[in-house]
């Protein structure tokens, strides 16, 4: 047994704190603006909750990294890469998910809330993974003829938006009992945009970022995605565009994934990409000040914030 703790812990040194932690700090960041009085420890448990995102997040990567055949992830080698690792990391990715829940008894099993927070996460977690095998069969399928708005906007509604936007702050509401379903609503319709925002950022970066920025190669051409790049140039393209992206799009040829990118070029694909990121980021800003009093509106100015114009 302690080989294999000693194992985690460098599983979990490796893949955990390396990236931007937002969705960790957002946790703690919503249970701050949320609480009617802060104590230290119940910031303390708001603290661990965000790690355990932060774990979630860490498994599900762990995965897509094998299934997408990604070289790097925040600027090293992705995990299944190392020399003594290989295809052991589907069982250190399931060994992490695991981990969640072992902490998650071990601080919140008195709390009255407990069942609530293992019900969110099982629930998000079930949404992100059949998104994500929305997303990998979509790929596989290779129809790429077929990719329509309707079905981006499928894959990323449960591959990116619920982890990544509505459970650090569904967490933070089940830890100070704000249950009133307006208000759920209004943070899942909110949170569920940004997420929306934040996988189209993340299409342009795979294509038009710069590696030493983002931490990791894009492979999204190469692996057939669907992403908002390739609908919206299908969706714009003419008979001769359209030959283009059919014949080259899903191709691991270097000279194909080329062709793809200059083509994106030749649509204006940078340009209408800051086109939506303005008009996402006003749309989603007006929504906010919509939303309840009983919200805390700057929480979610400064999630939006964090996100837009972002460059990894």
């Amino acid at each position: 047994m302690s080989e294999t703790t000693m194992w985690l812990a460098r599983v979990l040194q490796y893949n955990v704190p390396h990236g931007k932690q937002n969705r960790g700090l957002t946790t703690a960041l919503a249970y701050r603006y949320m609480a009617s009085e802060l104590d230290e420890p119940n910031i303390k448990l708001s603290y661990i909750l965000g790690w355990t995102v932060e774990m979630l997040q860490a498994f599900f990567c762990m995965a897509d990294d094998i299934m997408d055949n990604s070289e790097t992830r925040r600027g090293r080698p992705c995990w299944y890469k190392l020399d003594n690792v290989g295809n052991g990391a589907l069982n250190d990715a399931v060994l992490v998910e695991s981990a969640i829940y072992q902490i998650l008894k071990k601080y919140f099993k008195e709390k009255e809330y407990y069942v609530n927070i293992l019900e969110v996460m099982h629930d998000v977690t079930y949404k992100t993974i059949y998104g994500q095998s929305l997303d990998t069969r979509t790929g596989q399928d290779r129809k790429m003829e077929l990719y329509t708005m309707d079905k981006y906007n499928a894959i990323v509604k449960y591959k990116t938006s619920h982890y990544s936007f509505y459970l650090p702050v569904s967490l933070a509401m089940i830890m100070v009992g704000i249950n009133n379903p307006e208000l759920v609503n209004q943070v899942k319709t909110v949170t569920l945009k940004m997420g929306h925002f934040f996988q189209v950022q993340d299409d342009y970066l795979d294509c038009f970022g710069e590696p030493s920025v983002t931490g990791k190669i894009g492979t999204d051409i190469q692996d057939c995605k669907c992403s908002w790049l390739y609908v919206v140039a299908l969706e714009r393209a003419n008979l001769e565009e359209r030959k283009v992206l059919l014949e080259n799009y899903g191709q691991n040829d270097e000279s194909k994934v080329n062709q793809i990118k200059e083509l994106y070029l030749e649509m204006g694909m940078i340009e209408l990409y800051k086109q939506y990121e303005n008009e996402t980021f006003d749309s989603i800003s007006a929504y906010i000040q919509e939303m309840s009093s009983g919200l805390p509106k700057k929480l979610f100015v400064e999630m939006l914030g964090k996100i837009y114009k972002r460059k990894e």
